[in-house]
């Protein structure tokens, strides 16, 4: 069978049949891509239907703008967290953190151990040392000052321990 279509578009010497087959696969393609479709788009509708579910354009609107101050609502909240955040931990680098006492008899006739070191330190060891000697005829007590873990006034055997407690080293 000689078609003049055929021949015009140059496919005169192809058989019909072929042209035939090619078609019904075409046709039964294109029904099992709609049939796709179909469902895909069934359940977009079932999932639109319950999204949708006793709204209206208007109160959906109000739902999108309750969420949208919602969300500016949270992030002013983060960012003053953030804020309150940073001003205690500066207020906590300055608080006293690290502490060691030691408590000692400063003279050999007296008991119960009633005198004591006590030194206190913030975060980067500024601090100081307090000092109480318990003695029979009363009690003294001796403040140092510390910067940076040391004391630039020479400390007693008690004094270094409590220190060095303070400071997680251990001697």
């Amino acid at each position: 069978m000689n078609s003049q279509i055929l021949n015009y578009i140059g496919l005169g010497g192809i058989d019909i049949g072929y042209i035939l087959i090619g078609m019904a696969a075409m046709i039964v393609l294109s029904f099992l891509l709609i049939i796709i479709l179909m469902i895909k788009v069934s359940k977009w509708k079932k999932k639109y239907s319950i999204f949708m579910q006793g709204k209206d354009a208007k109160s959906l609107e109000q739902d999108i703008i309750g969420l949208y101050e919602d969300n500016k609502f949270v992030k002013i909240a983060i960012e003053k967290n953030k804020n309150n955040i940073r001003e205690l931990f500066k207020k906590h680098e300055l608080s006293f953190q690290k502490f060691g006492i030691v408590k000692y008899d400063a003279f050999q006739q007296m008991g119960g151990q009633l005198s004591f070191s006590l030194v206190l330190l913030n975060e980067n060891d500024n601090g100081f040392i307090i000092n109480s000697v318990h003695s029979t005829e009363g009690c003294y007590s001796y403040s140092k000052e510390i910067k940076n873990g040391e004391c630039s006034i020479s400390l007693g055997e008690e004094e270094k321990k409590a220190l060095n407690i303070a400071l997680g080293i251990n001697s």
